[in-house]
């Protein structure tokens, strides 16, 4: 029977592998540039030659596990399917309303986000129910039909998208729309606002149902093409996809719901910053993720990353929010920036200074220092010219680097405009990259009320542990853990990862005044269709567990926090509970309860997950103490000490127990941990690297 899994991440500049055998304890990485173009072609060719490094053959394999960035890159490049909507009779415009909001009050040219679905293409459908589900007027069943023919033979639309006025609480009108036009176009794909987003908030609910259309279209050819390139190559198991919640389903759910992967790729890199918190035995963590093109932080705390019920996507401006398409999904709770290997240094030409990304590199043509094409200098080429790699083993020698390129690109580029060295704008690319990461982290944890003293660094991706203690020095975090094969560690994020899925219903009522009756059996609705989708996903039953929660607020508010719930089965004795369990998240949230202010629940959640599978790092390895050997020394330029002579080690001949001190770099094949002066290092049980800043 096969057992071996293989965990794929597409990123901007590379595509990861790790592959997974339990019965043979085989762990085994790669690690390929990405393909733009198709990057499917990627996925096979890295797929073929980990298995053949490994002495495996693609029958052996029982599943592949696979993240991608299409859909986000659709949605920001405008590069989707052309899509219909039909709306209720008069909200034709709400798409363009939207909440009223300006997300900067003192700009007066303000761009909003364009709309995925113009004017011309939204049509109005008569019908109505009241916001209790009640039936004010009938569905105008021949005007379904009459405005999808308009837009299906008329605009030439390739999906549909239905979002009807409260559909989230009786979703009948929807039902029967998508039932008359898939009689007449089966294979047009349509998404229903109230199967995809079934909660309050017409606005988000209607954004979230064409963002949906807009990339179906596209990710289920994607999709089916890679589940053909596979099928070719000899793969018979079974192909999952990370959602953007972090857990994994079956390509059915992808295929239907794609925009709930909107964020998949770094979703698995945050599943596996909280695999390997539990393995390092740290409840309070930051997730450090920096790859080619962007660096990711999340918290993750009590070996969960942080989750929230939203996402902005295509945001106009990157940081501000309001300047997005909202969408209602469950995407684990991340910053992203626009700070990678690949992110490229310039001098504004107004002010004079010097900018690094967001701007990248990416793949093609990549950092000078790949020699293929790339003449801007990136973060990747400042690391080579501070010493941080080292030119003849970047991929473990595969792909050699060129420094005398990168320093003709610095000294002709960012430093002659500077009036600088070479040497000098290479550090100012590693200070201003590093600062943008901690700025970035120190605000996302502002946020939340937490002080990153408090947390561990756990880094990963080709380019974090090149960073990550100048990172943490700056942000005053004194342990930093780095895993083995921190190069690909999002692509063990895959593996690690749970069949896991989140539910939603909309019920809004006080505390004292709520119909416990409709309330349970919403989550039974929820269970059974969480559990369907889990099993679907190769989940055991008897392992499925389902946690409930609320979207609650005090009345009169505009926001709302998740509270855990007591049980699936509640009623009015449950009430003091509830209130206590939204007292507790209030005050972690904010510091303070009004306990004198009525309660009110909107949404009804209930996350369905089934366990993840385990896998030993570091098993079989015996303990060995005492201080490595190094197999070279190399000056390294750190700031505020120049260059200090650094002794450069194996990572595949640490062994646990073996304690060193800094400055120091140790060598792996997917990426270089940078270590500083006067930093303790010692190899836990599980081959991590564990940093102690003085």
């Amino acid at each position: 029977m096969a057992t071996a899994r293989i965990g794929v991440d597409v990123g901007g500049t590379f595509t990861d592998f790790v592959l997974h055998d339990p019965s043979r304890d085989l762990v085994h990485t790669g690690k390929l540039l990405t393909t733009p173009a198709d990057p499917s072609e990627a996925i096979i060719e890295g797929t073929q030659r980990v298995l053949r490094e490994a002495g495996l053959t693609p029958a052996e394999l029982h599943s592949m596990v696979h993240g991608t960035t299409l859909v986000t890159n659709t949605v920001i490049e405008r590069t989707g399917a052309k899509v219909g909507l039909l709306t209720t009779a008069g909200f034709r415009d709400s798409l363009e309303i939207g909440r009223e909001i300006r997300y900067d009050l003192y700009d007066l040219f303000l761009e909003a986000p364009p709309s995925l679905v113009p004017r011309y293409l939204r049509r109005e459908i008569p019908g109505r129910l009241d916001a209790e589900g009640n039936e004010l007027l009938a569905l105008d069943e021949a005007a379904v039909a009459r405005e999808a023919k308009a837009l299906v033979e008329g605009e030439g639309v390739e999906a549909l998208a239905i979002g009807f006025l409260h559909s989230y609480r009786d979703k009948r009108h929807e039902a029967r729309a998508g039932e008359i036009i898939r009689s007449l176009y089966p294979d047009l794909p349509l998404t229903l606002s109230a199967e995809v987003a079934p909660e309050i908030r017409e606005f988000e609910r209607t954004s979230t149902a064409c963002a949906n259309a807009y990339v179906q279209p596209r990710m289920q050819r994607y999709l089916d093409k890679l589940e053909r390139d596979l099928a070719r190559i000899g793969f018979e198991g079974r192909l999952y996809v990370m959602l953007s919640g972090g857990g994994i389903c079956a390509v059915r759910e992808a295929k239907a719901f794609p925009i709930r992967l909107i964020e998949s790729g770094p979703a698995a890199g945050a599943m596996a910053a909280a695999f390997l918190s539990k393995l390092a035995g740290l409840d309070r963590v930051v997730s450090y993720d920096m790859g080619g093109t962007t660096a990711k932080m999340c918290l993750v705390e009590d070996g969960a990353p942080d989750h929230k019920f939203d996402f902005e996507a295509g945001r106009v401006r990157r940081f501000v929010k309001g300047s997005g398409l909202p969408l209602k999904v469950s995407v684990v709770d991340m910053i992203e920036i626009g700070a990678g290997g690949g992110s490229i240094a310039r001098v504004e030409p107004g002010s004079g200074l010097m900018k690094v990304g967001p701007r990248s590199a990416g793949a093609v043509p990549g950092p000078v220092c790949y020699g293929r094409g790339g003449t801007e200098p990136c973060v990747t080429d400042a690391d080579l010219m501070l010493g941080r790699l080292d030119p003849a083993y970047f991929l473990g020698g595969e792909m050699a680097l060129d420094p005398d390129r990168v320093r003709r690109a610095f000294a002709e580029g960012v430093a002659a405009k500077l009036n600088v060295s070479a040497d000098t704008a290479a550090l100012g690319v590693q200070r201003i990259v590093d600062e943008t990461m901690a700025a970035a982290t120190r605000m996302h944890l502002a946020e939340k009320g937490r002080d990153p003293r408090d947390y561990a660094l756990i880094a990963f991706g080709g380019a974090g542990p090149v960073h990550a203690w100048n990172l943490a020095r700056l942000l005053k975090i004194n342990r930093v853990v780095v895993p083995l094969g921190a190069g690909v560690a999002s692509a063990l994020g895959f593996l690690v990862a749970p069949p896991a899925t989140d539910m939603v219903r909309s019920l809004v009522g006080r505390l004292e005044r709520l119909d416990w009756a409709r309330v349970n059996a919403l989550f039974a609705e929820m269970a059974e269709e969480g559990r369907t989708l889990l099993e679907e996903s190769g989940a055991d039953p008897a392992t499925i567990v389902l946690t409930p929660t609320a979207d609650m607020r005090h009345v009169g508010q505009g926001f709302e926090i998740p509270v855990p719930l007591p049980g699936l089965a509640l009623g009015e004795a449950d009430v003091p509970a509830i209130r206590e369990a939204f007292f507790a998240a209030y005050r972690l949230r904010f510091g303070r309860v009004v306990e004198d202010q009525p309660i009110e629940a909107l949404s009804w959640r209930l996350a369905c997950a089934a366990p993840g599978q385990d896998i030993r790092i570091g098993r079989g390895r015996a303990e060995a103490g005492g201080a490595p050997t190094p197999r070279a020394t190399r000056p390294v330029v750190f700031e505020g000490h120049g260059p200090l002579p650094a002794p450069v080690y194996d990572r595949y001949a640490l062994r646990p127990g073996m304690e060193f001190i800094g400055p120091a770099l140790v060598e792996e094949r997917e990426s270089t941990c940078v270590i500083g002066p006067a930093t303790r290092v010692a190899v836990d049980k599980h081959l991590n690297l564990v940093l102690e800043l003085a």
